[in-house]
């Protein structure tokens, strides 16, 4: 398996070579909008990234969870997952500690666990993408808001469906 990216780069190689197309000069100019893109894409990550910091460090995130935590119960998603869903469209990786907590916590088979997987599972890191795809597409600040809260709800109605369908299966 380890010999499949030097084989697939071998052949894309002798490929160009066959057609006479420039290969290291398509490389090297794929590689130099590569980087310019990743020094355009790093002021939206490191503002992502230090929202949801400072989001946790001030206790917004503690006080968002107690105040949501009644709603989600009320729409059969469970109080304790609040925090979960909270993190989901920030960080994937902050996510999935807490997903591993409540599966240390509750067991694999628990009803909470079951709907922490499909939470987990049934949404995607909605800001997170959307810094990337919206820096890369030059895209203004006014265009983002409609996008990003249709990614919100779908991710956070998915969540809602995948809970109902946990309890009734």
């Amino acid at each position: 398996m380890a010999i499949l990216t030097p084989l697939l780069f071998l052949a894309v190689f002798f490929l160009g070579a066959a057609a006479k197309a420039d290969v290291y000069g398509s490389f090297t100019s794929g590689a130099e909008r590569a980087l310019k893109f990743t020094l355009t894409l790093l002021p939206c990550l490191a503002a992502t990234f230090m929202m949801c910091e400072l989001m946790e460090a001030s206790g917004i995130s503690a006080a968002l969870e107690k105040w949501l935590s009644p709603a989600f119960g009320f729409l059969g998603v469970p109080e304790e997952l609040t925090r979960l869903i909270l993190v989901k469209p920030l960080s994937g990786s902050g996510s999935l500690a807490y997903l591993t907590d409540i599966m240390e916590e509750y067991g694999p088979d628990d009803y909470i666990t079951r709907c922490a997987c499909v939470c987990y599972g049934c949404s995607d890191t909605a800001l997170y993408l959307s810094a990337v795809l919206f820096s890369a597409a030059k895209v203004k600040t006014r265009g983002m808001l409609r996008p990003l809260l249709i990614a919100l709800f779908a991710s956070f109605a998915s969540m809602t469906a995948g809970c109902a369908l946990c309890r009734i299966m």
